[in-house]
């Protein structure tokens, strides 16, 4: 009996409880419409506010209908162009140049010489050309050579030459140790004929910089300063020309880079 008793009374408390769960929820409350982000009626506080006038429109603005008038040209806020004379100035300095020219490159300046000859057999070209500078930078002497030399010879210098000891103090000219020579390798008796004989090599023995400095291969290459940068200009030649010599290749190459544009099977040849 009291069991059942007991079995009611829990029964009667689980109904109560039940009754009053809606009250009673552990759920959340819903969030306020203005905190859910819902756009009201009034769009107004939603919209960007506008840019703000530039410098430009307020002057016009305050120029009034002078702004219209032909006289006002002379006041607008538009960058002037050049003068003509600036620009025919420019355009000479390129004609000058392009007429200077040789091998069909503007950067190469020097005269076509022609057909060259030696006591030698075998030297010599059909069209050799005399150089003057490359990419602006002096030759020490104008140099007999093929437009093949001449090209590699640009690449490199507008490459990796002009800038190897820094943009503020620019390689300004090559000191040209040998050019065109009708001799055999090394000047050896019964060699072959170097490239030189060819006008297809070029010997560089220094750098003269922007500040008037000489930066020579031989001393240069001692130096702890300089080793490292001319180090990184002989190993740039190689690509550009075919065969590339320095003071660490033989006793004949102390004092110079040796640069030709030979072809070898094994591609270029770099000591």
């Amino acid at each position: 009996m009291i069991a059942r008793l007991a079995a009611l009374f829990g029964l009667l408390a689980a109904s109560s409880v039940a009754a009053l769960a809606p009250e009673t929820s552990l759920r959340p409350s819903l969030r306020p419409v203005a905190e859910q982000g819902v756009a009201t009626l009034d769009p107004e506080p939603l919209r960007p506010q506008g840019r703000p006038l530039s410098d430009q429109r307020l002057a016009l603005a305050t120029m009034g209908e002078a702004a219209l008038q032909p006289s006002a040209l002379g006041q607008s806020l538009r960058p002037l162009l050049r003068p003509d004379a600036v620009i025919e100035q420019a355009l000479f300095k390129r004609r000058k140049l392009r007429k200077g020219s040789v091998c069909g490159d503007i950067d190469i300046q020097g005269e076509p010489v022609g057909a060259v000859s030696g006591t030698l057999p075998g030297c010599g070209t059909q069209s050799a050309v005399r150089v003057r500078s490359i990419s602006g930078v002096r030759l020490s002497t104008p140099s007999v050579m093929h437009c093949d030399l001449a090209k590699a010879l640009n690449r490199w210098v507008s490459r990796d030459v002009e800038k190897a000891f820094g943009r503020r103090n620019k390689v300004v000219s090559l000191r040209v140790a040998a050019h065109y020579a009708c001799r055999t390798r090394n000047n050896r008796p019964g060699a072959r004929i170097s490239e030189h004989g060819k006008a297809r090599a070029i010997d560089i023995s220094g750098f003269t910089l922007e500040d008037g400095q000489t930066v020579t291969v031989l001393k240069g290459w001692q130096s702890r300063k300089t080793k490292k940068k001319l180090s990184k200009i002989w190993k740039a030649a190689c690509g550009p020309f075919g065969t590339v010599l320095g003071p660490e290749a033989d006793r004949y190459h102390k004092d110079h880079f040796h640069l030709d544009v030979a072809r070898h099977r094994g591609g270029a040849y770099c000591r």
